[in-house]
């Protein structure tokens, strides 16, 4: 059954959210010996470490199903030209994939609908916990804080994905309550109240890395540059200042882990990345949790793995989610991540995932987030199960962002730009970059930005503010108007700048337009 922003808005989501959604770690285990009726609910500390696990659990959405052989995350991808598939079975994703989608597609839906149920969420508890007492002050301020960054992940990926959306701050649980029929809002407010949260969450507190999963002050900065940079482009063009502000934020990040490596760095081997014993580790900032026992594995195994026979894992394959022949062979010669299960990419496995012979798989598949435990290695059986996280925020992005925003906000690139844009090219086995201008520089680590955060749901997001998007054949950018997908051979649209509206918002909001170009 679809959800439609008036009745999200309107749930209290107390007794089964939080009952059948608890668990991401030891932390999300808690529970409540308390009644969970709305009356009583949020009136003593637990109720909130509840509430706060239920958020938690609730952003886990991204990776559930949305029909056939298909999940949410894939939207974040699926436009970008990079990714293809070999199953064609789900007719929402390979509308996505064509750029032929409307605001009727399961995918579009189910991710406004997600964004906004935890926005719903965090809106109840940011309401309620202030009122509980007594609670520890500092327990109360953290929780406040996680909260914060929840709310503002949620609108950070609403106002990119569709432009104005309504910007809903307070629980709604009336049909008279104003925002139970919400207007959109302009970009520039929601990205206001976004940076307010943010802000808010950094004065939280919170430690500055958190192996259990919750939100960290890492995770705050990080995401602050995150929107400062993406500020600074378009469509809100901020310029110069922003690029600072983004530049600033990153530093910061950049330097708690110069001198704490052993806390944040980039791992020296790629293989560490998906390996589900270094969740929120090192490198992973921020992550949406699965690793889990009591809860449920991460489901977006069996989309990266080839379409059936002959398996190279226990979990069948459904080939929904693969690399493009042409941004495989995007990558410079002797690049790490390009090599067969090295890197990024696989071109063979194991029998049935841990036998002898290899088996050729004729073309590349994302060994990105591939679980070796849930898969199998050589010798070892596959588990089946996957606690992989999903990542968000990766130390590498941050010093991408660093190079790009310092090199805009000052006019040439620095050393310690440079510095950190080689950081990611030494892992990669590559020569430093050097000698370069500003413009020859900024789409140096724009390629690196391709070729580093490629299927982590990120690269959708650096095309529409930069309003470029990488060409393969050519090695260079193409304006994102007119740029040719190369997974269909279809020309991005200015439409294509902001999903549809879902068709079923519109119907039931009157107070509710559609993007342009969306019937």
């Amino acid at each position: 059954m679809k959800i439609n922003i008036k009745n999200i808005t309107a749930m209290l989501l107390l007794g089964g959210a939080i009952i059948g959604n608890s668990g991401c770690k030891k932390f999300l285990e808690e529970k409540d010996p308390t009644n969970l009726a709305p009356g009583s609910f949020y009136t003593l500390p637990e109720h909130a470490e509840a509430g706060i696990a239920a958020i938690y659990s609730e952003i886990r959405f991204i990776g559930n199903g949305a029909g056939i052989y298909s999940n949410n995350w894939q939207m974040l991808d699926a436009p970008t030209g990079i990714q293809s598939t070999e199953t064609a079975q789900n007719s929402d994703l390979n509308n996505l994939y064509s750029l032929i989608y409307d605001g009727t597609n399961l995918h579009i839906n189910q991710n406004w609908n997600g964004f906004y149920k935890v926005i719903a969420q965090t809106n109840l508890l940011l309401d309620k916990v202030p009122g509980i007492n007594p609670m520890d002050a500092v327990q109360k301020k953290r929780i406040l804080g996680e909260a914060s960054f929840l709310r503002a992940w949620a609108y950070f990926y609403l106002v990119r994905l569709w432009g104005d959306v309504p910007l809903i701050v307070k629980p709604v649980t009336s049909p008279n309550d104003p925002d139970f029929y919400p207007s959109r809002t302009p970009q520039e407010q929601v990205y206001k109240q976004i940076v307010d949260d943010l802000i808010s969450a950094e004065a939280a507190g919170l430690p500055f890395m958190d192996g259990s999963g919750r939100v960290s002050t890492a995770a705050v900065k990080s995401e602050l540059a995150k929107v400062y940079l993406t500020m600074a482009g378009q469509p809100l063009n901020k310029g110069v200042a922003y690029y600072k502000l983004a530049a600033d934020k990153a530093k910061e990040v950049i330097d708690y882990a110069n001198g704490n490596p052993g806390s944040l760095n980039l791992f020296p081997a790629y293989g560490a990345l998906h390996d589900a014993k270094n969740d929120n580790k090192i490198e992973h900032i921020f992550g949406i949790q699965y690793n889990d026992a009591a809860g449920a594995g991460n489901p977006l195994q069996s989309t990266y793995l080839p379409l059936h026979q002959p398996l190279v894992s226990k979990i069948d394959g459904i080939g929904t989610a693969i690399p493009t022949n042409d941004f495989y062979a995007s990558y410079e010669a002797g690049d790490l991540r390009a090599k067969n299960r090295d890197g990024y990419f696989f071109t063979d496995y194991y029998t049935d995932g841990f036998k002898m012979p290899l088996v050729n798989r004729g073309k590349p598949y994302i060994f990105k987030h591939f679980d070796v435990i849930a898969n199998g290695t050589l010798g070892v059986e596959g588990t089946s199960r996957s606690d992989l996280n999903i990542p968000q925020i990766r130390y590498a992005e941050i010093l991408l962002i660093y190079a790009e925003a310092q090199n805009r906000a000052d006019g040439s690139p620095s050393v310690a730009a440079y510095t950190a844009v080689n950081a990611v090219r030494k892992r990669a086995l590559l020569g430093d970059l050097t000698g370069l201008g500003q413009t020859q520089f900024e789409e140096a680590v724009w390629k690196e930005r391709w070729h580093e955060l490629c299927y982590e749901g990120i690269l959708w997001f650096d095309m529409l503010r930069l309003r470029k998007a990488y060409n393969e054949s050519t090695n260079s950018f193409d304006n994102f108007v007119g740029h040719i997908n190369k997974s269909v051979n279809q020309p991005l649209q200015t439409k294509n700048l902001l999903f549809p509206i879902p068709t079923s918002e519109i119907k039931n909001n009157p107070k509710l337009t559609q993007n342009p170009g969306y019937n």
